[in-house]
């Protein structure tokens, strides 16, 4: 019987790249949009943020100047078009984008998810773990997403980080600002597996760039980004914002330390909620996903490959 848990809807093409850049086999970047959104809390929206990433990525510059070069004509980028998930209830969408991922995820492609509420990443994770096996999951954000349960479902946007965890692997966290007190109980059972950067603490002391490099050498990682994890002077355009978060230099340097001994194998970015009238933040996140293709495949893990 044919498999309906997702659908592809009309295509986009991230960076408005020629089609002679975009082509799914030769691209060594896979970008899917998944505009899934079922348990906002507060304020909603995010279910458009990738399609408003999409349209501003056209407005990127191609020239990275820290790579002197215009890296995506070199890899290519093929951009699949969003999928339609069953929305039936959170875990029937996770389902679906576990299909999605596992059936476009490959070990010579990296796989950029655009989100879409956090609970994406659930999905992405499962899909990722099918392909490709174990691997350590780095989260940049505001919160803790710990919860074992929020609002009657685990599979609540506050419980995303705690459902990738039960696929084991580690996960370290970077710009966290706000949690409950069962996530902090939480995190002080499980500090074999958990390692937590507070936003307030990573201000004075920089070692966490040496510590996560040393902690992912030789690994595959997953990462995760949810946009609030950035100040709001940054990104306002988000569902939680919380204050005292990273700032742009701040995230690319996670990036890099982490680029610098582990093979990325995908990323995802989620809970961009568009304001009307405001591109910025959908320009910094294009931005964002742009540079992290560049940092990544820029790495030793992924130079030198066909």
């Amino acid at each position: 019987m044919p498999d309906h848990s997702y659908e592809f809807l009309p295509p986009a093409n991230f960076l408005g790249l020629p089609a002679e850049f975009t082509d799914r086999e030769r691209s060594r970047v896979h970008v899917l949009p998944i505009p899934f959104e079922a348990t906002t809390t507060y304020s909603g929206g995010a279910k458009n943020g990738p399609a408003a990433i999409l349209r501003a990525s056209t407005q990127v510059e191609l020239y990275d100047r820290e790579f002197r070069s215009e890296p995506a004509l070199d890899y290519g980028v093929h951009t699949f078009p969003s999928i339609s998930l069953n929305l039936s209830s959170p875990p029937a969408a996770v389902n679906g984008i576990a299909k999605a991922v596992a059936d476009i995820a490959h070990p010579d492609k990296l796989l950029c998810v655009l989100g879409g509420e956090h609970t994406t990443s659930v999905g992405v994770a499962e899909g990722l773990l099918s392909v490709h096996g174990s691997f350590v999951t780095v989260q940049i954000d505001a919160h803790a997403d710990l919860r074992d349960l929020y609002e009657g479902t685990r599979f609540s946007h506050a419980c995303a980080m705690r459902r990738v965890l039960e696929l084991g692997g580690k996960l370290i966290q970077f710009g966290i600002r706000s949690l409950d007190v069962t996530e902090a109980e939480y995190l002080a059972d499980n500090g074999s597996r958990v390692t937590t950067y507070y936003a307030d603490e990573m201000r004075s002391d920089r070692s966490y760039l040496s510590a996560v490099a040393d902690a992912v050498r030789g690994q595959n990682v997953f990462l995760t980004i949810d946009v609030d994890g950035f100040d709001p002077s940054i990104v306002p355009a988000t569902g939680t914002p919380e204050p005292g978060g990273l700032l742009w230099y701040d995230g690319l340097d996670i990036i890099r330390a982490v680029a610098s001994t582990a093979n990325i194998i995908a990323f995802d970015i989620v809970e961009l909620a568009p304001i009307a009238g405001q591109h910025a933040p959908d320009f910094t996140v294009a931005k964002l996903a742009y540079k992290t293709m560049n940092i990544s495949l820029a790495s030793p893990a992924w130079r030198g490959r066909v």
